[in-house]
């Protein structure tokens, strides 16, 4: 080796080793950036050649050393873990807050509840019928009965304000989805450009990847590296993004409650082929498209829906029944107490106490006989009592379970998502030593430079002196 090939060794160790300080001061530059993922400077050695330096002959030692890659030191097979994770959690938990916002909703742990009104009213018609000529107890059972009502109304409202809200974060997150797409394409346009050039794009690359985790928890998605540096993210099995190409996500189907409720589905598309579903298999948008399913697609909010008009409707003929029986304290027939066709429009036909009918018409006017029998309904086996326990009941283990498994499903995203964290996060400690590692590399390569610069200068300057 020649003593300028010598300087020459020294320079490519100076200009490294430099290279790798720059990425570990970029490192602990970003200690404490989220998504950030850290980088490190692979060096290889440079061979030598054969092929003489200023006529003198190779000893065969290298040529010093250079940077082969900056390295983004992330785990693939971390990463797609994480975005599995994140769509099942996502899905999860749009349905466990479904449950748990109506079952709050049904308001059973307070004072105006559906069953405290109900019983109000099965005890006002027990005072009817011990009573059938006092116009003040009659003028009590109405009020009770109105409150059930009202609150047969109050539930149905609850039920069609959540699907729409439901159907407005749907649109909301379809939305987002659509634009974090067109910002991935446009980064892997971005990073396509610099791997190219041989510059580094891990910056972008994290930014690219925090991306691609949002859509795996609002869609699902799942991503595809290619050879060339870009990734493409696929939904339901089709392209989603592909390299700086984007395809567009709609809704379609039902828009309100009542749609959804007769049998209409609210449904994802593409909307460059609106004949092609979106086969979702996780995500935040899979969830509410399941809570806004029609009842026979086990819809969550338009099966309570579909068991609280049920209620409502075997109410109004059990208590019609018996009170188109019965007759008023003059002889009246009692005819329809109640009217419609579910909760929404449930209504009391009898707004006079004086045609409130309890009285077998065999026995006489001031019989109660119906009244206590209407009454009886409170404890009836399928009566509307017993429906809206049921429906409270099979709502609230529904609920358990479904905040069980989303429970279940956030902490395996957390603990794939520390993983992630403590492979690919800043260590500050671990660069400091790297720093100071090249830092005397730097060092002795500067050395050997003067060391050499010296030995040249006696060569030249004093070897005839």
């Amino acid at each position: 080796m020649s003593t300028f090939s010598g300087i020459s060794t020294a320079l490519s160790s100076l200009i490294a080793q430099r290279q790798a300080i720059n990425v570990a001061a970029q490192n602990l530059a970003n200690v404490n950036t989220v998504g950030y993922t850290r980088q490190r400077a692979n060096m290889v050695s440079v061979a030598g050649t054969d092929a003489p330096a200023f006529f003198s002959k190779t000893d065969g030692v290298g040529n010093g050393v250079r940077i082969d890659s900056i390295q983004r030191l992330a785990d693939a097979f971390v990463d797609a873990r994480l975005r599995s994770a994140a769509g099942s959690a996502g899905f999860l938990t749009a349905r466990a807050e479904a449950y748990v916002m109506l079952e709050n909703s049904f308001g059973e742990n307070s004072a105006d509840a559906l069953s405290s009104q109900l019983g109000q009213m099965w005890n006002a018609w027990q005072e009817v019928a011990n009573n059938p000529s006092e116009a003040s107890t009659k003028a009590v059972l109405l009020t009770g009965s109105q409150q059930v009502v009202d609150k047969m109304h109050a539930l149905a409202q609850s039920i069609s304000t959540q699907w729409k809200n439901t159907y407005s974060a749907t649109s909301s997150l379809v939305n987002q989805v659509n634009s974090t797409a067109a910002s991935i394409a446009d980064l892997n346009s971005k990073i396509l450009g610099l791997t190219a050039n041989g510059q580094p794009a891990g910056e972008l690359q994290d930014l690219r990847d925090q991306l691609i985790t949002q859509l795996s928890d609002m869609v699902g998605a799942t991503a595809s590296p290619r050879p060339d540096g870009q990734i493409d993210v696929m939904v339901g099995g089709n392209a989603l993004v592909s390299g700086n190409r984007t395809s567009q996500l709609s809704l379609a189907g039902a828009t309100t409650y009542t749609q959804a409720a007769a049998g209409d589905a609210v449904t994802l598309q593409w909307s460059d082929h609106p004949t092609v579903p979106v086969a979702l298999t996780g995500g935040t948008v899979a969830g509410h498209l399941t809570t806004m399913a029609p009842p026979d697609a086990g819809g969550i909010l338009t099966t309570a829906g579909a068991a609280l008009d049920k209620v409502a409707v075997e109410l109004m003929t059990s208590v019609n029944d018996l009170h188109a029986t019965a007759v008023t304290v003059d002889g009246t027939p009692g005819g329809a107490f109640f009217a419609g066709t579910g909760a929404a429009d449930l209504r009391l036909v009898i707004t006079n106490p004086s045609d409130v009918a309890v009285a077998d018409p065999t026995i006489g006017g001031y019989d109660g006989s119906v009244g206590l029998a209407i009454s009886r309904l409170a404890t009836a086996s399928g009566g509307p009592d017993d429906q809206w326990s049921q429906l409270v009941v099979s709502t609230g283990s529904r609920t358990a379970a479904a905040v069980s498994s989303a429970v279940v499903a956030e902490q395996a995203r957390s603990a794939i998502a520390a993983e992630q964290l403590a492979g690919a996060s800043v260590d500050a400690d671990e660069e400091t030593v790297n720093l100071m590692t090249f830092q005397r590399a730097y060092q002795a390569a500067a050395r050997v430079m003067s060391t050499i610069d010296e030995i040249l200068d006696t060569l030249i300057n004093r070897m005839a002196v």
